[in-house]
């Protein structure tokens, strides 16, 4: 059996990335990237928010303010296994297809909010990490975090407040 240089090169492709070993190296840099970096929380209006959806936190004070009026210190997480990707991927992975609408309401948000913590928290994960599109992609191709993130911390953890 004949086989040219393309199929062989082809299968050698196939083998160095199928395992996907570089995924395991990005995830565990992006990871310590997530628990290095300082995060914004706007404290919800409900005391019982946090049970219900998690608590929401910012990359920057900037993006924690379209929410409301940001906590002054940064607040330190410790995450290990964090469900990452953008909005549709997340839905995709937790509940199989897109759910969320552009005309949802605030309420039907954060009722879609309860039902990602609930089935996020049934599949092991402890955080959702959302990225915008473009900066999943660029993630996904250079393995070198975007700038703007939002972190959702399921699990009850301690914060630990910055110097300043």
């Amino acid at each position: 059996m004949l086989i040219s240089k393309w199929d062989e090169r082809r299968s050698i492709l196939k083998k160095k990335f199928s395992k996907r070993t570089n995924d395991r190296l990005e995830l565990a840099g992006l990871i310590a990237f997530v628990n290095r970096k300082r995060w914004w929380h706007v404290p919800p209006r409900d005391p019982e928010a946090y049970l219900k959806r998690g608590k929401f936190l910012a990359s920057s004070y900037q993006e924690a303010e379209f929410w409301g009026r940001p906590l002054m210190d940064p607040i330190g997480v410790s995450i290990s296994n964090p469900l990452i990707g953008d909005e549709t991927l997340i839905e995709r992975k937790l509940f199989g297809q897109r759910v969320s609408r552009q005309d949802f309401g605030m309420e039907q948000r954060w009722k879609l909010d309860a039902r990602m913590k609930r089935a996020a928290l049934s599949l092991g994960y402890d955080s959702i990490l959302l990225m915008a599109p473009q900066g999943f992609a660029k993630f996904r191709s250079n393995g070198k975090p975007p700038r703007s993130m939002e972190l959702n911390v399921l699990v009850p953890v301690a914060a630990t407040r910055f110097p300043q």
